[in-house]
């Protein structure tokens, strides 16, 4: 019995007669990529493996375009970046047991970083899920638990009519505000067997939005409206959900000082009257920010390097928007609105009938600028300042950066104006070696039309040296700039520091230029009084190029209690 309201979906005489006559020849991994292009996809990334290889035979008779990095790790990284690219889902295909363990990094930094990465990876065969320890080849007791604490949701498949439900339940997951690494797992023999189901046609996975409440809405628009010194911290959120023009707005409605976190850079006009750019490691910002009467953050959890490793303690009204609802209040008590920014953005924007009045914002923004300008002038960092200026005058406003866990890329936290936004991005997430390179050639896949520019230090480089064949073999347009100090500089500086002397932080490494011409990718050193002609230089060619600057380059002096930081090379 139907009801009125009630969908009911007749396929087409067509659509019927390619059911009930489906190609021969198929199999599960024909399934899989049949569904993957029908939600959309159009590239995927992998590396193949044994139990895998039925995915990627049926690759071989799909329309996907395939890149395969190196190591599972660094495909990883490609795919997290294509998401942060495109905001479009990245399907990541791998083997079972040591291939998908070896991305485990990659997916925590998605998940760290909210990008959109669906991991399919393959499983010993049926027999064996559930632990039922048969010695199979790659066999782990519960592959999926080691990914369980990382990602999204995991599906597991169990028979080839499972394969596009479940996808299509990890798309949506993935793209489910916050975006996020999904992980599907389907067994050897799934992929493998002949079937004889329908082709697999177009499929909706569009998740639901997260919608603000009206009742919290208003009283966030009473806060601001009635607000004396209003402040606003705007972090990955407001990049990932699109909202950089409504923040703006709202900014210049409310007449409110913006800073941005190292996640939502270019969030917010680095040089408006309003900015106070990224300089959340300064002593200056946490106290202007601390004395704000209402604090509006947005896109944000306040975790350890946007609170100025947890020093950061809010005096006034908090209102925190938030897709993830688990970051809610998890470091300050506030008024907790659970919602994708752009639209909660847009509800304030509504709700707030007239502007409010302040010009003496503009004035204390300068202030605190003036004195972060002057705390860094006093430290000697000439030679630093100098490198990370010629990085961004040889580096064009559009073309995105990818920067690894190293000493410039520190800096750049604080000090690089990304002038657009979703055009600068790093691992610092997660914190971990070696995102630079194989990220910036997944961003390159996304977009051929503007170079990329991946920056590491020599020790995060020695991680990604393999995806130079990957460049060249794909002929892709990124720039790899590589900083060697000989060493993991940023823990040599923090070992030396607190102990007096770094150990384990030297390293032997290898000439980067002739290890680049060696994969038939062009190589430059360069210094820091040549690093922008040779920088602007290199991204103006077309393909993969290395341009190595040897420097040690020095952190200006912390602002925060006791010590903090992430592991860098």
């Amino acid at each position: 019995m139907t009801h009125d309201h009630d969908v009911v979906l007749r396929p087409t005489a067509a659509q019927t007669e390619a059911a009930l006559n489906p190609p021969p020849g198929r199999n599960g991994g024909d399934l899989v990529m049949e569904t993957l292009s029908g939600l959309g996809a159009t590239t995927v990334f992998g590396l193949p493996g044994q139990h895998a290889l039925g995915m990627f035979d049926a690759l071989r008779r799909s329309s996907l375009s395939y890149v395969g990095l190196r190591v599972e790790n660094n495909t990883g990284f490609a795919a997290d970046a294509y998401g942060r690219i495109t905001g479009e889902v990245a399907p990541l295909l791998l083997s079972t047991g040591p291939g998908a363990l070896t991305s485990l990094a990659a997916l925590q930094e998605a998940a760290a970083g909210s990008s959109p990465v669906l991991a399919i990876a393959s499983q010993v065969p049926v027999a064996g899920l559930g632990g039922g320890r048969h010695g199979y080849l790659h066999e782990l007791r519960d592959q999926q638990a080691s990914f369980r604490d990382i990602v999204k949701s995991v599906h597991t498949v169990r028979t080839a009519s499972q394969i596009p439900s479940a996808i299509a339940a990890a798309w949506e997951s993935a793209l489910t505000a916050p975006h996020g690494p999904v992980w599907v797992e389907i067994p050897q023999d799934v992929l493998l067997a002949e079937t004889t189901l329908p082709v697999v046609t177009a499929m909706d996975a569009t998740p639901d939005e997260v919608v603000p409440r009206a009742e919290l809405t208003a009283v966030a628009a009473d806060l601001l409206t009635r607000a004396e010194r209003p402040a606003i911290i705007a972090g990955g959120g407001v990049i990932r959900s699109d909202a950089s023009g409504k923040l703006l707005a709202l900014a210049e409605l409310v007449n409110a000082p913006v800073v941005t976190t190292f996640g939502g850079k270019g969030a917010f006009p680095w040089e408006h009257p309003l900015s106070l750019q990224s300089w959340l490691e300064d002593r200056h910002t946490t106290e202007f920010l601390e004395d704000a009467d209402v604090l509006l953050v947005v896109g944000s959890g306040l975790g350890e390097l946007s609170s100025n490793y947890h020093t950061f303690k809010p005096r006034g009204r908090v209102i925190q928007i938030e897709a993830d609802a688990g970051k809610l209040e998890s470091n300050h008590p506030g008024l907790g609105i659970h919602a994708d920014a752009r639209l909660a953005l847009s509800a304030l924007l509504e709700t707030i009938d007239a502007p409010r009045e302040d010009p003496s914002a503009p004035e204390r923004v300068r202030v605190v600028l003036d004195r972060v300008r002057e705390r860094i002038a006093a430290q000697d960092l000439t030679l630093e300042q100098q490198v990370l200026a010629a990085v961004r005058d040889a580096l064009p406003d559009a073309a995105p950066s990818f920067w690894d866990m190293t000493i410039l890329a520190y800096w750049a936290w604080s000090a690089f104006d990304a002038r657009r936004p979703n055009t600068m991005h790093s691992a610092q997430g997660a914190g971990g070696l070696g995102y630079g390179f194989p990220a910036a050639l997944g961003a390159a896949v996304a977009d051929p039309s503007h170079p990329v520019l991946a920056v590491s230090g020599d020790g995060g480089a020695m991680y990604s040296l393999a995806e130079l064949a990957t460049a060249r073999q794909y002929g892709l347009n990124v720039t790899w700039l590589i900083v060697d100090d000989g060493g993991y500089g940023i823990l040599r500086e923090y070992m030396s520091d607190a102990f007096g002397e770094a150990t384990g932080t030297e390293l032997a490494r290898p000439d980067f230029v002739a290890l680049a011409e060696s994969f038939g990718v062009p190589g430059v050193r360069t210094t820091p009084e040549t690093l922008r002609d040779d920088l602007a230089k290199a991204l103006a060619e077309p393909g993969p190029s290395v341009v190595v600057l040897p420097a040690v380059l020095r952190m200006f002096a912390p602002t925060h209690q006791g010590s903090g930081g992430s592991a860098g090379g």
